[in-house]
């Protein structure tokens, strides 16, 4: 089989329709999978008993069995519960709450690294538990671990084909389905495949400018925190005498 370009040509629209649809998948999946994982990850640090062990326990199934066998029940399964959703909110709610579940560890890692003192001082300072994670933890926390959410967000992208075995069409069900059409797969598949290799590209470039944006916010922090510093580094006087005085 050689390659057609005027196949390639009349293909190319519906890739760009797919193409639409997994953009919307991917942003809306990954936006609810940032909000649900870091519910998920407050919950288990702030929860005790057994609510504890319900969190971890539906988090740690989740991500011990297939995403595409998780969509086969939110879309096959519910209706037996009087419970419709479109395909498209299927896989929206299916990817989100697989992807939260991983994104949960990167929180609490996240979390985890913030000194004991961080926390006393919020007490200290009368700090309800609500200011103290928005004020102090949570910004703190999230700023370090973005980088590696951009990573999942890459990942995401590359499992959105998955969405074709629910029905939504997005780029590898077009590319499917065309083909289906017309006996022919090389174009569309091949297309897909640049396609998707365009967008990871695309994603990756903004993963490495976030990180070195960050990397350029975490050294000025540095030389600020170092400045505060200066004017007793050569001193002998404890620096609360100097306040005294």
């Amino acid at each position: 089989m050689t390659w057609d370009n005027h196949f390639a040509v009349m293909v190319f629209p519906y890739l760009l329709k797919g193409l639409q649809v997994t953009i919307i998948a991917t942003l809306c999946s990954f936006a609810l999978a940032v909000c649900l994982g870091l519910a998920i990850a407050v919950l288990e640090k702030i929860t005790r008993g057994p609510i504890f062990f319900l969190i971890s326990g539906v988090t740690h199934f989740i991500r011990g069995t297939p995403l595409l066998v998780q969509l086969f029940f939110l879309y096959y399964l519910l209706p037996y519960a009087n419970i419709t959703l479109p395909a498209f909110g299927c896989g929206i709610l299916g990817f989100g709450v697989h992807y939260a579940t991983y994104l949960s560890n990167v929180y609490k890692s996240g979390i985890e690294a913030i000194p004991v003192l961080q926390w006393e001082v919020s007490k200290a300072c009368n700090f309800s538990p609500f200011q103290t994670w928005r004020y102090v933890i949570l910004p703190q926390a999230i700023r370090p671990v973005l980088p590696v959410l951009g990573n999942y967000f890459i990942a995401l992208i590359k499992e959105t084909p998955l969405l074709s075995s629910i029905s939504v069409m997005e780029m590898m069900g077009e590319a499917s389905l065309f083909g289906d059409m017309h006996y022919r797969y090389l174009e569309p598949i091949t297309m897909v495949g640049v396609l998707f290799l365009a967008l990871g590209m695309v994603a990756r470039g903004c993963v490495g400018s976030m990180t070195r944006i960050l990397g350029v916010l975490r050294e000025k922090d540095d030389h600020s925190t170092s400045s505060l510093k200066k004017p007793y580094e050569n001193s002998e006087m404890d620096p609360s005498e100097n306040l005294i005085s």
